[in-house]
């Protein structure tokens, strides 16, 4: 080091005296460990990456695209895409491996077997993944589905009282008004001649119509007539799914640049202007008549979601904030339509290539409603229907409105056949990612045996016979 000094001192101009020939010494010594330690803790990150990738061997995976990009775009977000699903789970029938990039893997797992390690684990071994839920946070906040742990589980003890049977039944009846404009609405399209209808599109405006009803009391009356706040929900719901299979849009600050990250930060704006003004405005009502009066004012009367929300104490006595009351309407909002929508309309996709199956569903229901005035479903006509029942659970087997959920793993977690899948490793996060794969699960032939079509259909709608399905744990997500 001492000529090097001697160097730097020539280099100034100074003069070669023991203070400057020691206080130059001490000056390269602090940069040159400085230069070091990012070099040692790169070093070590791809020493953790390098040992994952060892204990990760274990696990097939299928061909690569290139070095680079990994298995990224081999399954897109369509019906193509899951058909590359039922084909590698039919070539690994129990996990395999996929890399996005050099550097991320996803270990998916696509075997009731194989999911029941890591969906029974605690929330402290096996916690919710933000590397995509993320990218919902600016939307739905601290909401049931993004939080974690003690938080999750004070929620949901709180909200318990919103899915009571008594608070549930009186919502039949605004199911069946936003149901019927909808029909209404068809019988006036088909008599002005279109051809054709997109069925996702008009469930999802039912959906959301009948969750603005259930969860704020308000009509927007969207079926008929656009709403910035419903257009906002659906252009979100929309733009997350974009920004997943978009590596780039990942990162924040490059996708709000972007005009795509732009349009978010708007649709948000919409969705939390209108949820924030009906809670402060409850909240006022509620704060002004008293909690008694207010209870004695909903008697007889249909609660909704955000009086349950805002009526709501833990174990202290302690309130949910505007902001948890908001985050959890938001989330129900989002949640609540779009996997609604997707089943129903799977469902009717199903049997209209099945019409034996559609005219039993028919007969079925028009006997519970011969003898109504206004042939609707009531309550307790939801649990005397089997066969519109198997029917429905069948068509979410083959098209779950969910087809994935992730888990990242913070210890090992040992598989039935004795392998480990590894806490951590990898250089871009802490904790390898499960995919737990919902719709590979409900096409693996080694589960269901003819997993494609409507064949299973066949089996488990005959007289008198369920098909079992496999014996799996799932512990509710904390």
């Amino acid at each position: 080091m001492l000529p090097l000094a001697d160097q730097v001192l020539e280099l100034l101009s100074l003069e070669r005296t023991p203070f400057w020939t020691y206080a130059i010494s001490a000056l390269l010594l602090a940069a040159l460990a400085l230069l070091l330690r990012p070099l040692l803790q790169l070093l070590g990150l791809f020493h953790r990456y390098y040992v994952n990738c060892q204990r990760l061997h274990c696990f097939p995976q299928p061909p690569r695209r290139n070095w680079l990009l990994g298995h990224m775009g081999m399954i897109e977000p369509c019906e193509e895409g899951m058909v590359r699903v039922s084909q590698l789970v039919a070539a690994f029938p129990n996990t395999f491996l996929t890399w996005m990039g050099p550097f991320l893997p996803f270990l998916s797992l696509v075997h009731p077997d194989y999911l029941k390690p890591v969906t029974t684990a605690s929330v402290a071994v096996a916690p919710k993944d933000y590397l995509f839920y993320g990218f919902l946070k600016p939307w739905l906040g601290e909401g049931l589905l993004l939080s974690n742990g003690q938080r999750w589980g004070q929620h949901r003890r709180m909200l318990t009282p919103a899915f009571h049977f008594d608070i549930l039944k009186p919502y039949v009846k605004i199911f069946n008004q936003s149901t019927n404009i909808m029909h209404a609405k068809w019988q006036r399209l088909v008599s002005l001649g279109s051809p054709s209808l997109d069925m996702f599109e008009q469930i999802s405006l039912m959906t959301l119509d009948s969750l603005q009803k259930c969860v704020f009391s308000h009509s927007s009356n969207c079926q008929e007539k656009p709403s910035d706040y419903i257009a906002a929900i659906l252009e979100l719901s929309n733009l997350v799914v974009r920004r997943q299979h978009r590596l780039l849009h990942h990162i924040d600050w490059i996708y709000y640049l972007t005009a795509e990250g732009r349009r978010f930060h708007r649709a948000c704006d919409t969705v939390h202007r209108f949820t924030a003004d009906v809670v402060q405005q409850r909240r006022l009502a509620l704060s002004c008549m008293g909690r008694e009066a207010w209870l004695q004012a909903k008697q007889g009367k249909t609660v909704d979601f955000i009086d349950v929300l805002l009526l709501a104490k833990d174990e202290d006595g302690q309130e949910l904030s505007d902001e948890d009351i908001m985050a959890e309407a938001d989330t129900f909002m989002f949640e609540g339509h779009d996997t609604t929508a997707s089943g129903l309309s799977w469902v009717l996709y199903n049997l209209a290539h099945h019409p034996e199956y559609q005219q039993q569903c028919r007969e079925e229901i028009q006997e519970l409603v011969k003898d109504k005035p206004l042939e609707e479903l009531e309550w307790e006509d939801l649990s005397q229907m089997p066969f519109t029942t198997m029917c429905i659970k069948e068509s979410l087997r083959l098209h779950p409105p969910v087809t994935i959920i992730s888990r990242r793993c913070t210890e090992d977690i040992k598989l039935p056949d004795g392998r480990i899948i590894p806490k951590a490793g990898h250089i871009l996060s802490a904790g390898n990612i499960c995919l737990i794969s919902i719709f590979g699960t409900h096409h693996n032939p080694t589960v269901w045996p003819e997993p494609e079509g409507l064949i299973q259909l066949g089996c488990v709608l005959r007289p008198g016979q369920w098909v079992t399905c496999p014996d799996v744990v799932f512990q509710e997500a904390q």
